[in-house]
């Protein structure tokens, strides 16, 4: 555990503060989440290299450090709030936004991964909780979608509040940017933010158009 300290400062100071991650509340998080729990146990040396990370046996990944913390950055989060981590593998950033003081859920639809993240969660001594279903609409202030879309993933915007944030990844490869979407009444508008790419989502992959 010695060694996952040093390498768990090293990554918020070479990692996070130089991708313009300066929130206190996001750094003091990721130096104290063990990330290397949320990975199976023989991949515990790439928890804190600057990449995504396949989970096995599973249709999931880890972001990269950096991305996920800017994208939680971008949420602006406050004590209290109810946030929501869809498609996160096995919790990362939801362990993160619940070290924040967030109410934090995961709501993993890939079978094989939730049931990796209740064990990794409990193994962190994270507080998030693990959907079972579909959460109820208008039940967060904010939504991170962990991993890339092709699409606008319009069906995760009734479960936002008033006023509530969605922060995503959309496009594929070089074009991809994150997004930060707000909603106000039933309308919701996003704007892009910065650049980074994520392993896709395949729920939210383009459907295949129909050549004749």
């Amino acid at each position: 555990m010695e060694g996952f300290t040093g390498l768990r400062r090293n990554m918020v100071d070479c990692q996070l503060r130089t991708y313009d991650v300066t929130a206190q509340a996001v750094l003091a998080a990721a130096d104290s989440v063990p990330r290397e729990v949320f990975v199976a146990e023989n991949q515990a040396y790439l928890a804190y290299l600057d990449q995504a990370i396949e989970l096995a046996g599973t249709g999931r990944a880890l972001m990269a450090p950096m991305v996920i913390a800017r994208m939680i950055q971008t949420l602006d989060l406050q004590p209290g709030e109810a946030a929501l981590e869809y498609g996160g593998g096995t919790g990362y950033g939801a362990a993160l936004m619940d070290r924040m003081g967030v109410k934090a859920t995961l709501w993993e639809t890939d079978q094989a991964a939730r049931g990796l993240a209740v064990a990794a969660l409990a193994r962190a001594g994270s507080g998030a909780v693990v959907a079972e279903a579909e959460p109820a609409k208008g039940s967060f202030d904010a939504i991170l979608v962990s991993g890339s879309c092709e699409v606008e993933p319009a069906s995760l915007f009734p479960l936002l509040r008033h006023e509530g944030r969605l922060v995503v990844i959309e496009g594929i490869g070089r074009s991809a940017r994150v997004k930060l979407y707000q909603k106000s009444g039933e309308v919701v508008a996003g704007r892009p933010v910065f650049d980074a790419a994520a392993p896709e989502l395949a729920e939210f992959r383009r459907p295949p158009e129909f050549v004749f």
